[in-house]
């Protein structure tokens, strides 16, 4: 996607071919910097810190990890997969990317594993791109579909699933860049996505960056946009998805399918193949949910009226904190699942049908 009329991904090799360049998620809209990571350390702590976030990109850049660990020490292949692995918990992406990465490896003589540690992180980053790409083209003709009838499509969606969440494109705004640039009247209803913003900070970011009209909401007045007549669907990404199409998202998402569900609203939820986990049946109770500091909800960072990035508590003095930084929404409020190969219910006879492979 486009950043000032420049096509970037959200994590590419530098021009010496080996560092890896990502954007600092943390001090975006605010600036855009580009930080260069050149050791394996590095790249666990840009996961850990949310410098770069979203369930596939933290897959390619853990991945890019893996390489930068290769080029360092190659016989340290099972520590650095054991450290990358601990950095987030919740997002099954990173397991994925890393499994990939032991699979190539593993077997593989000391001095072999650094050029196919690189070749496999440019192999995970270009099938996350073909992968958001699809998702877009089947996706799209939810919103033709509203937009034909209607004259014009609202979606809202939550959190941050667009091309800085992934390594290109997205995955629930994929779609909406396609509606966008086939000409359809595409309005977007952002949540903030409370306590970390992501919404407000990046989705806001890129549909600005791209030209789709939106607007920015606080996340309790979604329910009453969709009481009003003002949603024809909701669209979000998902960290990881069970056999039986329970999915874990950021935290708030439950709410929206439960608002959705009321209103007779759509909700859909798209996913790329490596954010399905079909070892896991119910997700409530077997999905770890990461547990972030409790500063992230106390603390707000913004832009002062002259210019300055400063951090403010907005929290009583004293009070403490609770931080669950996803929740799981039961298939039971899933309109669907778009996915690479086609859109199914979010069931497991739906996932089977369309992944016979991972049953």
């Amino acid at each position: 996607m486009k950043i000032d009329g420049v096509s970037y991904r959200s994590v590419w090799l530098d021009s010496d071919g080996w560092s890896v360049n990502i954007f600092d998620q943390t001090k975006l809209p605010w600036q855009v910097e580009v930080i260069r990571l050149t050791s394996w350390k590095q790249a666990a702590h840009a996961i850990r810190s949310m410098q770069v976030r979203g369930a596939p990109l933290i897959g390619a850049v853990a991945a890019y990890g893996v390489a930068l660990a290769m080029r360092e020490d190659p016989a340290k292949l099972d520590e650095v997969l054991e450290v990358l692995n601990e950095t987030r918990p919740t997002a099954i992406n990173l397991r994925w990317a890393l499994d990939r990465q032991r699979a190539k490896l593993h077997n593989l003589p000391l001095e072999a594993r650094a050029a196919e540690a690189y070749a496999e992180a440019a192999a995970i980053a270009d099938d996350d791109a073909e992968t958001c790409r699809r998702i877009g083209e089947n996706g799209l003709p939810l919103l033709r579909e509203i937009a034909e009838k209607k004259g014009r499509v609202n979606v809202l969606t939550h959190c941050n699933a667009g091309w800085l969440a992934t390594v290109d494109w997205g995955t629930a705004l994929a779609p909406i860049y396609m509606a966008h640039d086939a000409g359809l009247d595409v309005k977007v209803w952002v949540d903030e996505t409370r306590p970390r913003n992501q919404g407000a900070a990046l989705t806001a970011f890129e549909l600005g960056a791209h030209g789709v009209k939106h607007t920015v909401i606080a996340d309790n007045a979604g329910g009453h946009y969709m009481q009003h007549g003002e949603v024809d669907i909701v669209i979000v990404g998902t960290d990881r998805v069970t056999r039986t199409g329970d999915v874990a998202n950021k935290i708030g998402t439950y709410l929206k399918a439960l608002a959705a569900k009321d209103n007779g609203v759509p909700f859909w939820v798209a996913l790329p193949h490596s954010t399905l986990d079909m070892r896991v049946r119910d997700g409530v109770s077997e999905i770890p949910i990461e547990e972030r500091s409790g500063a992230e909800v106390t603390d707000m960072t913004g832009r002062t009226a002259d210019g300055r990035i400063e951090t403010v508590r907005v929290v009583s003095a004293g009070s403490a904190a609770a931080n669950p930084a996803f929740d799981v929404t039961p298939a039971r409020l899933v309109t669907g699942l778009i996915t690479e190969r086609g859109r199914c219910a979010a069931t497991e006879d739906g996932l089977s049908g369309l992944y016979p492979e991972k049953v």
